[in-house]
């Protein structure tokens, strides 16, 4: 669909797992943490104000010609391979 003329841009967050209240259940567990620390690349979790700079940057005139992407704001979750 094209919006032409309109500016709408359509973008998204795909955070990996992030401390919040809704987590807390997996983060509580130090093995369940460990395990899922060690998934990502940086080796800890997200924390909310880690999401929060991207989402500001796309609200931001620097991002005016950034639209239709999905930006991973996972601590390298994604580009991990998985082990077979």
């Amino acid at each position: 669909m094209l919006f032409n003329g309109s500016n709408i841009r359509v973008n998204c967050i795909a955070p990996g797992l992030t401390e919040t209240p809704m987590t807390a259940r997996l983060t509580a567990n130090e093995a369940s943490r460990k395990a899922s620390e060690a998934m990502h690349a940086l080796g800890r979790l997200g924390k909310p104000s880690d999401i929060v700079s991207g989402m500001l940057w796309l609200l931001s005139d620097e991002a005016s010609w950034v639209t239709g992407q999905v930006i991973g704001i996972d601590g390298g979750l994604g580009s991990l391979k998985t082990r077979s």
